[in-house]
């Protein structure tokens, strides 16, 4: 029998490349998506050195087209998916009076539409026995922060989808979790749209957010994550 089959999308970023690595330890292949082809192929690489198996496929989740080609090859050369983890997105925060329009489009694009996409490419494919996929709200798809009415907003649209496909697929094999992260010491900080100072070194680290994730793939069956909170101690809500 194979080895179980990890798909992550936007694998060559701070949580997906740390996600990646760990499941590997775990006796995943995996498969490392990502718009930056030479990112995950350096990912991919690392893996491979180290004995595991990964590939690197250039994916775009608002390009429809090119989601139903990477979940049908995925699909006929490797099997059907065992976890599939969204770990990509575009962050906004700034004044709502000064995102440039196409900044917004972006975002919506990627947050909500990308994620509606992916998933509907790759349900079909996904293990009919049993099956998980995880996203990434982020605490701001649960609490509001100054500045972040358009993330929140498709952070929120996600939250929102998710439990809709809950209900969908309540009969399947197919689990869903929401894992509400605070600040993680990723890229994400460092994109211009996101203006907020941060104190990285009070973050989440990427490497412990990997192990939640294999602890969350790792339940039996009959056991589910629906929703998740981790936040720094600093930034405890409760």
């Amino acid at each position: 029998m194979s080895n179980p089959l990890a798909v992550i999308i936007g694998g060559s970023g701070g949580i997906g490349n740390a996600i990646a690595h760990h499941l590997s330890e775990k006796n995943y292949r995996i498969v490392i998506t990502s718009r930056d082809q030479a990112r995950a192929e350096k990912v991919a690489l690392s893996i491979n050195e180290k004995g595991g198996e990964a590939y690197a496929i250039p994916l775009d989740v608002t390009n429809v087209n090119v989601l139903s080609r990477v979940a049908d090859q995925i699909h006929e050369e490797l099997g059907t998916v065992d976890a599939l983890i969204h770990a990509y997105g575009k962050g906004v925060i700034q004044a709502s009076t000064d995102i440039h329009p196409n900044v917004a489009v972006e975002v919506v694009n990627t947050n909500v539409l990308g994620s509606f996409l992916a998933t509907q490419a790759f349900i079909p494919h996904m293990n009919p026995e049993h099956a998980r996929m995880i996203y990434f709200p982020g605490t701001m798809g649960k609490y509001i922060m100054r500045n972040s009415a358009l993330y929140s907003a498709t952070k929120f649209a996600l939250q929102g989808m998710v439990k809709g496909l809950v209900e969908e697929f309540k009969r399947s094999n197919t689990q869903f979790s929401l894992l509400y992260l605070g600040g993680v010491d990723t890229p994400f900080w460092d994109d211009e749209d996101v203006q907020m100072k941060v104190k990285k070194e009070a973050m989440l680290m990427p490497e412990v957010i990997a192990k939640v994730v294999g602890n969350v793939l790792g339940l039996p069956p009959s056991h589910v994550v629906n929703e998740l909170v981790i936040q720094p101690n600093s930034h405890q809500l409760v």
